[in-house]
């Protein structure tokens, strides 16, 4: 065990900062080498939108302490960004179902209180999207969600959103970064008791209010209110017991969908997800029970949200009868066809925003629908960056929707970040109306790939943890840069694409991607969320089957070719 590690450790073991409970917690991992190196060999990352990590007691571990120190980095930055002013303007905070959230976001808010800064706390668990839309509804400097999005349970975290309710981008980015890496001690770290936070005036709670607003501007983005046959047309919603059960149900009941039938089980917010450890709503077993369900009761469609609520998947019926799970490139190619096709006054300079490492498939149709299509990097923040840029009359183009693979969709400016509210709200109404014309979603997917070519894309991830697994990743990406030029798996490379130099004008990013010569897509970026690797692949041909022989092919000889 390094010096370095051990130091860390110590510190922590023997300072009457760490409560008691926990010190005991690492007193029972004193000879446990392995252990201690992986809490304490480096710090939790701070990375340019917020951290991510497994609960647990150490510098690279989520826990009020390592909260407590991002906060008062924010708290930091916010003073030196924008100075006296911003302490009246206040930090909204909110925090969704997971083990420790609501412990966090407190601690949040007191740390903000003890710099003299308002907090504005959600009084219970929230969507994500709701806190991007409170934070411009209270004209907040910025704001806080405490989630861990989809990822196992035994994760927690951490995300920061500046003053357009957008997550922080530069230059806020580095600079919060770089405040909360200048936190060394624990008495650089400014707390109050929440009574005193209260009796000073700096910490308010959020009342309900909010929450209609927020629904209300939901509702604004239907499009055929009045659907034949709406109010009997059955669809099943899990919100996978998070934060999505009472705003979707909620606007489920005010847009006059009748047939809601909701996962009992599934129902009722829980950090310990009980029937899906991993509530992620992009992978198929997360469905078990809602089909279970949907069977019974005769419905031919499936939804599900991630805990804090920024992420659909959806399970629907072919006409074969069989279960089938659309993709996050599916689901919103079906969604942005759906809206060109119904959506009245749509402006003639309309756009799209997307990532790049989303399906090309998206460029056939919006130049069939003549409409423009805007690539940014993975990462919701960057779309929101763009849709203020459009207001910002820094391109000729208004924003009709924002879409990344990863199942995360957002229509209208409501919030700066993917929102599954509206999204769950418009796929059903969606779905309604192509059962009212004798059509259906898997029948209007197969219409676009006949029209389009038949795209098919896969992800590979590896997960790697550990201090060998960053050492690892890094290699394998820097070998990808170096080596891959001229051909990959028996392919030649017409495009190489390395974004670590800013391509394409986009920000620097550990993104390398090739395009091959039988148009086939291949991208390599590990995930600023886990310690995973990831491998995104396309590939497109003129027959379904055609299309899932060559991605299978592909993958497995990239796989390979990695290994």
């Amino acid at each position: 065990m390094d010096k370095f590690t051990l130091e860390n450790y110590n510190n922590w073991l023997n300072s009457d900062y760490i409560d008691l409970q926990d010190r005991q917690d690492l007193e029972s991992i004193k000879n446990n080498e392995k252990e201690i190196e992986d809490r304490f060999y480096t710090n939790l990352s701070f990375g340019t939108g917020g951290m991510r990590g497994v609960r647990g007691v150490g510098i690279n571990r989520i826990n009020k302490y390592t909260i407590r120190k991002a906060t008062q980095g924010l708290s930091n930055y916010i003073l030196e960004a924008a100075g006296e002013e911003a302490k009246s303007m206040g930090v909204a905070i909110a925090y969704d179902c997971r083990i420790g959230s609501e412990e966090y976001a407190l601690n949040s808010a007191l740390v903000l209180a003890g710099n003299g800064i308002k907090a504005y706390l959600f009084k219970s668990l929230r969507s994500t999207p709701e806190l991007s839309f409170a934070v411009r509804e209270l004209k907040c400097i910025a704001g806080i969600v405490v989630t861990a999005s989809h990822n196992p349970q035994e994760y927690n975290g951490y995300k920061v959103y500046w003053n357009d309710g957008c997550q922080i981008i530069e230059p806020q980015a580095s600079g919060v970064v770089n405040n909360v890496s200048n936190i060394n001690s624990f008495k650089d770290i400014k707390l109050i008791s929440k009574e005193l936070a209260v009796q000073n005036g700096l910490l308010h709670y959020i009342s309900e209010e909010m929450d209609t607003n927020f629904i209300e501007a939901v509702k604004t983005q239907i499009i055929h209110n009045e659907i034949p046959g709406k109010d009997d047309f059955k669809i099943v919603y899990s919100p996978l017991h998070g934060t999505g059960g009472r705003p979707v149900k909620r606007v489920f009941e005010e847009t006059g969908f009748k047939s809601i039938y909701i996962v009992p089980e599934q129902e009722a917010p829980d950090g310990n997800f009980p029937t899906c450890s991993y509530a992620n709503p992009e992978d198929p077993a997360v469905f078990k029970l809602s089909i279970e369900l949907a069977d019974k009761i005769g419905s031919e469609i499936c939804m599900a949200n991630d805990p804090d609520a920024d992420r659909i998947g959806v399970a629907v019926k072919d006409e074969n009868g069989t279960w089938i799970y659309p993709n996050g490139n599916q689901i919103g190619l079906l969604l942005m066809n759906y809206i060109l096709e119904n959506k009245k006054n749509l402006p003639k300079n309309g756009a799209v925003i997307s990532t790049v490492v989303s399906t090309p498939m998206l460029d056939d149709v919006a130049k069939e629908k003549g409409i423009q299509i805007f690539r940014t990097l993975t990462g919701f923040k960057f779309i929101g960056e763009k849709i203020r840029e459009f207001e910002e009359d820094k391109y000729d183009a208004t924003f009709l929707m924002g879409f990344e693979e990863s199942y995360g969709y957002l229509v209208g400016t409501h919030a700066r970040d993917k929102d599954a509210v509206v999204s769950t709200l418009l796929i059903a109404e969606m779905a309604a109306y192509y059962n009212s014309i004798e059509s259906s979603i898997s029948k209007e997917l197969k219409k676009l790939y006949e029209k389009f070519g038949y795209y098919r894309e896969g992800i590979i991830a590896v997960t790697k943890k550990g201090k060998d697994g960053v050492e690892a990743i890094s290699k394998i990406m820097s070998s990808l840069r170096t080596n891959i030029n001229k051909s990959l798996i028996g392919q030649n490379v017409i495009s190489k694409r390395d974004f670590n130099t800013g391509y394409n004008g986009l920000p620097k990013s550990d993104v390398v991607q090739f395009v091959l010569e039988d148009n086939t897509y291949i991208t390599a970026r590990p995930s600023g969320t886990e310690p995973k690797i990831k491998y995104y692949f396309c590939v497109v041909g003129t027959t379904e089957k055609e299309a899932d022989e060559k991605l299978a092919k592909s993958m497995k000889a990239f796989e390979a070719f990695v290994d």
